[in-house]
C-alpha cells in the first residue's frame, strides 16, 4: 500500500480513537496504549504535512514508510479485537496485552531510529541549500583590513560592543511604567485568553512597537508557557509571501526544513481548522503594512497564536483584540534623551536645562526620536542646540501625518552631519526595508563612489552607528553548528529607512542624485516612464521589483550612474538594457530574495561595462563565462555568493586571466555546485584574495595555484571534499593568510607550507584528520607567523614553536555544538 493512500485513510488518527478508549477501558492493556498514544502523537505533525506536500519519496523511505503503515493497519485491527474482548476471558486477554507490547516496541523503533535518520536528512539537506550569507568576514577583515583595526578589539568590533552596551542601557531606561504596562496587557492577551488567537500591538512608527514585542518574546513566563516554541518574522511593505507562508508551516509542523524549503508542504489558502491538540506555539509577524498579506499569514490552528506588529489597526475579525503603544510620559523622555545626548539619566549641570527640556518636547514622547536626536547632539557646543532646537520649531510641515512630522524632526540628526557622512547615511535608502546589509557590500560601494579609502568607510560607520542612525549587527554564525565565527551586517529602522528616502526623493527626478524604488513593485515608477525625454543625472540607481523580462524594461539614459543595485525576487530575470547607457558604472550588485537561484538574461551586457570595478552576484545562476561574450578588463572584484557557478567555470572554454586581467578578489560562498576551479584562475597575476567558502563539493584545487605570486589571503573555509592541499603552495611568497579551517577531510599541512615566508597566521580549527605537522625544525623557519588558531589535539605541537618565536599566539578554537542556525 503507499503511503500517501496511508495517510488518505487516517489509520493513524482512527487508531489514535481506539487507543484511547483502551486506556481508559483495559487495565491490562492501559500501559501500552499510553506510550502508542504519545508516539503517535508525536508522529501525526509530519503525517500532516507529508499529507499536504504531494512530493514522490525515495524507494527506500517509501519502502519503510509502506512498512510502517502496515504496522499501524495491524494495529488498528488489533485495537478493535481488544476492545471487542471481554473482561472474563483473562487467556485471551494477556494475549492481546503482549500484542500490544509488541505493537508499542515497533512503533517506538520507527519513531526513535527511521523517522529520526529521515528527520536529520532532511535537516541535512536544509542546511546544505538555504544558509544565507556567512562567514565572509573574519579572516578577510581582520587580515586585508589590519590597518584599519578591524579584528577583535578593532574600530568595528569596538563599535558593535559598545551599540549592545547602549541599547541594554537604553532599554533599561525605556523599560519604565510605559513598557512594563504594554507587557503587562499583551501578556495577559496572548497567555491568559484561549479564546484570542490573533492579538496585535499597533503604534506610529518609532513608538517602541517592535521593541515591546522582543521583550514579549524574551519574557520568561511568555517563554515558558510556549515552551520556547516562538518565532519572529519581518513582513515588511514587500513580503515574500510563499517564503514566509513556508516558514511558519514549517514552524507549525516542527520541521523546518522541509517546510522552508518546499512550498509544496504548505497548504494553500486560509487555514482554518481544528488541527490536533499540538504543543503551544506563537509567531510573531513583525511590520505589516497590508490587510491581503496578513490574511494569508494566518493559520488559525488551536494552540496556536499569532502576535501581530503594525503601525495599522486591522479589523475585529482578523485581528481580535489590539494593543495601542503609549508614548513616553515626560520623565521617560527626558531619561532617554539624556542617556542618548550625555550618557546619563539626568541633565548634567553644565548644560542648559530649559534647553534641553524644549527639545525634548519637541520630540513628543517617540523613543526614536529621542534617541536618534540626542545622539546628533552629544558633544555639540550651546549654540549648535539653540539651532537646532529652532529647527524643531519651525519643522511643523503643511501635512500634519505623523509620519511627515517625525521625519521633519529626525532631520536635524542628518543637517549637521559632514558632507560625506551625511551622503553615506542617504545611500544607506538603497537597500531593501528590514533587510541586513552586507558589511562587505556596503563599504566597497562607499569607496568606488565617494572617494575615500576603506580606512575612512569603516569610520563613517562607525559614526553613523554612534549616532544611531543604522546598527551594527553581530550574529552567531548561522548556519555552523561549530564555530565561534561571526558575520557583521548593517540594519536599519524603518523610519530612518524613510528618512533617507524623504531626503534622496526630493527635487526633480531627473536631477536626484540617487533614483530610488521605496519598495518591490511588479514594474518601474511610472514617474520613471514619463520622463525618459531626459538623462537622468542619479548616480545611484537601486531598482526592487519581480521577475523581469526584456518587454519590461523602458530605454533610461544614466549618463552619471556609478552604481547599479538590482534588488528582486524570482526565478528569472533579465538584465536591464539600459546598463548599455552606464558608462561611468563601477559597483553592480545583483540581489535575489526568491527562494532559488535565478536565471540571468543579458549578462553580455556587462561586457560593455569599461569601468565596472566591482560585480556581486547572489542567489544566481552565473552564466557560463566565454572568452568571446564576456572581457571585464577593469573588474577588480567580483563576489558570488549562494550562486550556481559549475556551467561558469568549465575549465574547457573559460580563459579568467583573459576575462578578468585586473581581478584582486574572488569570493565564492555558498556555492554546493562548485566542484574543481578552473586552472586557468592560476595565471590571474594580479589576484591578492581568493575565499572559497561553505562550498561543499569543492574537493580539488588546481596544481599550479603557486603561480599566484600577489595571492595574500587563501580562505578554504567549510570545504568538507578538499582532502589536499597542492603542493606548489609553498610557493605563494605574499601570502599571509590562509584559513583551513572545517576542512574536515584535509589530511596533512604539505611540508611546503615552511616556505611560506610572509604567512602571519593560520586558522586550521575542525581539521579533524590532521594530526601531524611538519617537522618542528621545519616549521621554526616561519618568522612571520603570529596567530594560529587550531584543535586541542594539535595544539602542542604548534606550542612548541611559541618557545622560538615570542610574538606567535597559539588559540585553542572553543568548540560550539549548536543548532541555532535552524531558527533561520
Amino acid at each position: 500500500m503507499a503511503f500517501n493512500d496511508f495517510f488518505a485513510g487516517e489509520i493513524a488518527t482512527e487508531l489514535l480513537k481506539q487507543l484511547l478508549s483502551i486506556s481508559r477501558k483495559s487495565c491490562l492493556c492501559k500501559s501500552s496504549a499510553d506510550n502508542l498514544i504519545t508516539s503517535i502523537e508525536e508522529l501525526l505533525p509530519i503525517i500532516n504535512e507529508i499529507k499536504y506536500s504531494g512530493v514522490e519519496l525515495s524507494a527506500i523511505r517509501q519502502s519503510q514508510l509502506d512498512r510502517f503503515s502496515e504496522t499501524l493497519r495491524g494495529g488498528l485491527e488489533l485495537a478493535r479485537k481488544v476492545l471487542a474482548s471481554g473482561r472474563w476471558n483473562v487467556y485471551k486477554n494477556l494475549q492481546l496485552a503482549r500484542k500490544m507490547e509488541r505493537l508499542e516496541k515497533q512503533v517506538s523503533r520507527f519513531v526513535s531510529g527511521p523517522m529520526q535518520a529521515h528527520l536529520l536528512a532532511d535537516v541535512h539537506h536544509m542546511r546544505f541549500e538555504t544558509m544565507e550569507r556567512f562567514d565572509r568576514l573574519e579572516g578577510r577583515l581582520e587580515q586585508r583590513l589590519n590597518s584599519m583595526k578591524i579584528g577583535a578589539g578593532g574600530w568595528v568590533e569596538e563599535a558593535v560592543k559598545r551599540m549592545e552596551v547602549e541599547e541594554e542601557a537604553s532599554l533599561g531606561i525605556f523599560n519604565g511604567v510605559g513598557l512594563d504596562l504594554g507587557k503587562s496587557k499583551v501578556k495577559k492577551m496572548i497567555i491568559g485568553r484561549d479564546d484570542l488567537n490573533v492579538v496585535g500591538i499597533c503604534g506610529i512608527g518609532g513608538s517602541g512597537k517592535t521593541t515591546l514585542a522582543n521583550e514579549i518574546c524574551r519574557d520568561n513566563q511568555v517563554r515558558s508557557y510556549f515552551n520556547n516554541r516562538i518565532l519572529f518574522l519581518t513582513v515588511s511593505q514587500s513580503p515574500d509571501l510563499q517564503q514566509l507562508r513556508a516558514r511558519i508551516w514549517g514552524f507549525l509542523t516542527g520541521n523546518e526544513a522541509m517546510g522552508y524549503t518546499n512550498n509544496l508542504f504548505v497548504p494553500q489558502g486560509k487555514l482554518q481548522c481544528e488541527w490536533g491538540s499540538g504543543p503551544r506555539t506563537l509567531v510573531v509577524l513583525d511590520d505589516v503594512w497590508s490587510l491581503s498579506a496578513l490574511e494569508q499569514l494566518i493559520f488559525r490552528i488551536p494552540t496556536y497564536k499569532t502576535l501581530v506588529v503594525s503601525r495599522f489597526k486591522f479589523p475585529t475579525p482578523v485581528v481580535n483584540e489590539v494593543y495601542n503603544v503609549e508614548l513616553l510620559r515626560e520623565d521617560e523622555s527626558l531619561s532617554l534623551f539624556c542617556h542618548s545626548a550625555f550618557g546619563q539619566k539626568w541633565i548634567p549641570p553644565t548644560a542648559n536645562e530649559t534647553l534641553v527640556k524644549q527639545i525634548v518636547r519637541e520630540c513628543k514622547g517617540l523613543p526614536l526620536a529621542l534617541k536618534v536626536i540626542g545622539a546628533s547632539l552629544r558633544d555639540q557646543p550651546e549654540m549648535y542646540w539653540a539651532s537646532a532646537k529652532k529647527r524643531l520649531l519651525r519643522g511643523e510641515p503643511i501635512c500634519e501625518s505623523h509620519e511627515n512630522k517625525l521625519l521633519e524632526r529626525m532631520a536635524i540628526s542628518v543637517e549637521y552631519l559632514n558632507k560625506k557622512v551625511k551622503e553615506c547615511f542617504l545611500d544607506l535608502g538603497s537597500f531593501p526595508e528590514d533587510k541586513k546589509i552586507p558589511l562587505d557590500v556596503l563599504i566597497n560601494m562607499w569607496v568606488e563612489i565617494h572617494d575615500i579609502d576603506e580606512e575612512e568607510a569603516f569610520a563613517i560607520l562607525v559614526e553613523l552607528s554612534d549616532k544611531n542612525l543604522l546598527t551594527l549587527v553581530k550574529d552567531p554564525r548561522v548556519g555552523d553548528a561549530y564555530s565561534s565565527y561571526y558575520e557583521i551586517c548593517v540594519t536599519q529602522h524603518d523610519v530612518l529607512r524613510d528618512l533617507a528616502l524623504h531626503l534622496s526623493n526630493q527635487g526633480d527626478v531627473n536631477e536626484r542624485k540617487r533614483l530610488l524604488m521605496p519598495r518591490r513593485d511588479t514594474e518601474l515608477p511610472r514617474e520613471w516612464e514619463r520622463n525618459t525625454d531626459q538623462p537622468f543625472n542619479a548616480q545611484i540607481v537601486s531598482v526592487h521589483t519581480g521577475e523581469m523580462r526584456e518587454m519590461d524594461w523602458f530605454r533610461m539614459e544614466f549618463p552619471k550612474a556609478e552604481v547599479l543595485i538590482l534588488n528582486f525576487s524570482s526565478n528569472e530575470y533579465f538584465l536591464p538594457p539600459f546598463i548599455d547607457d552606464m558608462p561611468k558604472l563601477r559597483a553592480l550588485i545583483v540581489i535575489n530574495y526568491g527562494t532559488n537561484e535565478a536565471i540571468l538574461e543579458n549578462f553580455p551586457v556587462l561586457t560593455n561595462l569599461a569601468n565596472l570595478r566591482s560585480l556581486w552576484l547572489e542567489k544566481t545562476w552565473v552564466p557560463q563565462l566565454t572568452n568571446p561574450t564576456v572581457h571585464m578588463k577593469n573588474l577588480r572584484k567580483l563576489s558570488m555568493v549562494l550562486c550556481k557557478v559549475n556551467n561558469s567555470f568549465n575549465p574547457s572554454v573559460i580563459d579568467l586571466p583573459l576575462i578578468f586581467p585586473c581581478l584582486s578578489e574572488l569570493i565564492i560562498d555558498h556555492c554546493h555546485d562548485l566542484i574543481k576551479l578552473p586552472s586557468s584562475i592560476c595565471e590571474v597575476n594580479s589576484l591578492q584574495n581568493l575565499s572559497i567558502t561553505n562550498c561543499h563539493r569543492l574537493c580539488e584545487l588546481p596544481a599550479d595555484l603557486g603561480m599566484l605570486k600577489k595571492l595574500q589571503v587563501l580562505r578554504l573555509y567549510a570545504c568538507p571534499e578538499l582532502k589536499m592541499l597542492p603542493p606548489r603552495i609553498g610557493e605563494l611568497i605574499g601570502l599571509k593568510y590562509l584559513d583551513i579551517s572545517q576542512c574536515f577531510n584535509l589530511r596533512c599541512l604539505p611540508g611546503e607550507i615552511v616556505r611560506l615566508a610572509s604567512l602571519e597566521k593560520i586558522d586550521m580549527r575542525e581539521c579533524s584528520q590532521i594530526v601531524s605537522l611538519p617537522p618542528r625544525t621545519a616549521l621554526s623557519n616561519m618568522k612571520s607567523l603570529r596567530r594560529i588558531i587550531c584543535d586541542d589535539e594539535v595544539s602542542w605541537q604548534w606550542r612548541y614553536l611559541e618557545k622560538t618565536n615570542p610574538n606567535l599566539h597559539v588559540q585553542v578554537a572553543e568548540k560550539c555544538y549548536s543548532l541555532d542556525w535552524l531558527d533561520g
